[in-house]
């Protein structure tokens, strides 16, 4: 009875650790610099595809470098470190070599329209911004934004992935991996894709208005995630 009482206490941590991963995908979300179409056509600051794409491989590519260091160990302080460092590098070499065909390709300046002054460098950017768009390329503030949204989506993808693992049952190993990667995966698209509807097409980082509305989008993506998290709970095996 004890240990049916504490494996059952074990899949509810599972279930609100998840649900805590998915609410930080969702913020991070936020952090990262989108500038969609408007963006390849140096119109707007950001990269120039959608939320979803930016986030899900930044996610992904956490969520495999987090499953790859617990291969060698179970720390889940080293886990959650390697998924956001594995996102952080992704999202910071994207951004890198759009800043490249921004300013060497079309030969832009890299100039935000939402603040006068970039609010890291101190760097005035209304004098580049060109009449009709929203800036172009990526200023400072945005690159770092979108290191921080990759660290906070690797962390957020890699608890998912974590606490899936962990769950007690008699499945085989490659079995227990592919259902956690499909739910981890799943769940990292569900909360990469409700903050799309929030920031509607583009945001540029942490500066941008449009970031204050996170709450509605952290909100949503609980009760979204907390359900799958118990789906994914009982897939495997728990409750």
């Amino acid at each position: 009875m004890i240990d049916i009482v504490g494996a059952l206490m074990d899949n509810i941590i599972s279930v609100l650790l998840i649900t805590l991963g998915g609410v930080l995908i969702s913020w991070s979300v936020h952090f990262v610099p989108v500038g969609g179409a408007p963006a390849a056509m140096a119109q707007a600051t950001g990269i120039g595809t959608g939320t979803v794409q930016l986030a899900a491989g930044a996610g992904l590519t956490g969520l495999i470098t987090a499953a790859t260091m617990m291969g060698v160990t179970d720390s889940i302080l080293l886990v959650l470190a390697s998924g956001a460092i594995g996102a952080m590098i992704m999202i910071s070499v994207t951004m890198l070599v759009g800043q490249w065909s921004y300013v060497y390709g079309v030969g832009c300046v890299p100039s935000s329209a939402k603040v006068k002054y970039d609010p890291i460098t101190k760097d005035r950017q209304d004098l580049y911004v060109s009449q009709g768009t929203e800036g172009h390329d990526l200023p400072t503030v945005s690159y770092v934004s979108g290191i921080i949204g990759g660290g906070l989506g690797g962390i957020g993808g890699a608890m998912v992935y974590y606490y899936l693992m962990i769950i007690e049952n008699s499945l085989p190993a490659t079995e227990l991996v592919g259902i956690a990667s499909i739910f981890a995966v799943g769940i990292f698209f569900v909360n990469a894709v409700i903050p799309s509807y929030n920031i509607g097409g583009t945001i540029e980082g942490f500066h941008d208005p449009k970031f204050k509305k996170f709450p509605k989008a952290v909100i949503s993506s609980l009760a979204a995630t907390f359900f799958c998290a118990i789906m994914g709970v009982i897939a495997i095996g728990g409750l």
